[in-house]
């Protein structure tokens, strides 16, 4: 895909996921990169962790939605709508509702966290709600944000630096988790950078830059656009950036890369030695499916079943312990291979595989096998015991 208005390291355009704190966050920050990477053809999602219940409000028509949490998400909710329109972003989730929620559990709100300003900068707030975002389970979030990237496969995540931009505890926390869930799902990870001039990618968002003022002025209870600048409620105004630049965070050090990110001579060895293990098994059950002891009277097909009980569980384990199907489809074909040959009348007229029941049940029972295995679309590539580190969050829970 063509990307000459990015510059600095090679950066995967196809799919992009962005992680961000608040409404209005993602027009200031990423606004352009998302609006020409969305004009380009890429499929750009936006995760929002909360609606932005506690944040100050600088118009004086609107002043009374600040305080008065329920009012204040209903119009930041509709204000992140209509700048996702300008910038042409279709795929949109709230964090904790279907979509970007754990399967295993109920759809739940993150609230704003809320701060305070101190002598160094943004603050934790003295006090969080229960349902604040980061009074939540750090491995529910990061459990959270895995669903999204397991659903959306994007080749990169892109979330705020350790420090959030500026400090706000929920930017804090959605960096944190977003970086567990890239890293855990074996996805690069970018952070916005606040000084460009030292990021390793930078995009140039000069061609939609009137996209993004539009995005930014309909955060109108949070942001003041004039002209060429704008301003928040934190400070003066500022000129809208024509560059946002970003920087990769490696997670892995050499040698312990993911799965997917190894080489092919890597990769390569696996493919061969799957399918020399399948093979490897198709005899063993080649030999052994005919078995059936005398047990009560009755010889139960013990062979077949063992051998077909033991195909299923190679397969399935390939499928799980590897990202992709190339492994388990060579040792399918090792496998397949293995029993159609020794399935095949020798010239001294004796067969392996007889024209019986359990010869039928393990030459079509395994074909089936490898085809629901490999047809089967994912298996899980997150466990929540992965997820779950726990990360301190400042302030004391209300109750």
């Amino acid at each position: 895909m063509e990307s000459d208005f990015i510059t600095g390291e090679p950066f995967p355009v196809e799919r992009v996921l962005l992680v961000h704190a608040h409404p209005d966050d993602e027009s200031i920050t990423t606004g352009g990169t998302m609006a020409l990477l969305v004009e380009r053809g890429s499929q750009v999602t936006l995760v929002t962790c909360t609606r932005g219940e506690l944040g100050e409000v600088i118009p004086a028509d609107l002043a009374g939605l600040e305080g008065d949490e329920a009012a204040l998400a209903t119009v930041r909710t509709e204000e992140l709508a209509t700048a996702l329109a300008a910038l042409g972003v279709v795929d949109h989730r709230f964090l904790g509702d279907p979509g970007a929620r754990w399967i295993e559990r109920e759809p739940r709100r993150y609230t704003d966290s809320g701060m305070r300003w101190g002598e160094n900068g943004a603050e934790p707030a003295e006090s969080l709600a229960p349902d604040a975002f980061c009074a939540a389970d750090f491995g529910e979030v990061a459990a959270d944000l895995a669903t999204v990237i397991d659903a959306v496969k994007p080749g990169a995540v892109i979330s705020y630096d350790s420090h959030g931009g500026y400090g706000h505890p929920d930017h804090v926390r959605a960096h944190a988790a977003a970086r567990r869930a890239a890293d855990v799902m074996g996805v690069p990870f970018w952070t916005v950078d606040t000084d460009i001039e030292s990021s390793s990618l930078r995009v140039d968002i000069s061609a939609v830059l009137d996209r993004k003022t539009v995005a930014l002025a309909a955060h109108r209870t949070q942001i003041v656009v004039a002209g060429d600048r704008f301003s928040l409620s934190s400070g003066p105004s500022r000129p809208i950036d024509r560059v946002e630049g970003f920087t990769r965070l490696h997670a892995a050090a050499p040698g312990a890369l993911p799965w997917k990110d190894q080489g092919v001579a890597i990769r390569g060895a696996a493919w061969v030695l799957s399918a020399i293990v399948g093979a490897s098994l198709g005899g063993i059950a080649v030999v052994n499916h005919q078995f059936a002891p005398q047990i009560l009277g009755g010889t139960p097909p013990v062979g077949v079943i063992i051998s077909l009980l033991i195909i299923a569980a190679l397969l399935v384990g390939l499928r799980i312990v590897f990202s992709g199907r190339a492994e388990t489809g060579c040792a399918a074909v090792g496998l397949l291979v293995a029993i159609g040959l020794l399935s095949v009348r020798s010239t001294g007229g004796s067969v392996l595989v007889p024209a019986n029941a359990a010869g039928y049940a393990l030459t079509y029972g395994s074909l089936v096998i490898a085809g629901l295995v490999l047809a089967w679309p994912k298996f899980g590539t997150f466990s929540r015991d992965r997820l779950g580190f726990r990360t301190e969050s400042k302030g004391s829970t209300r109750t």
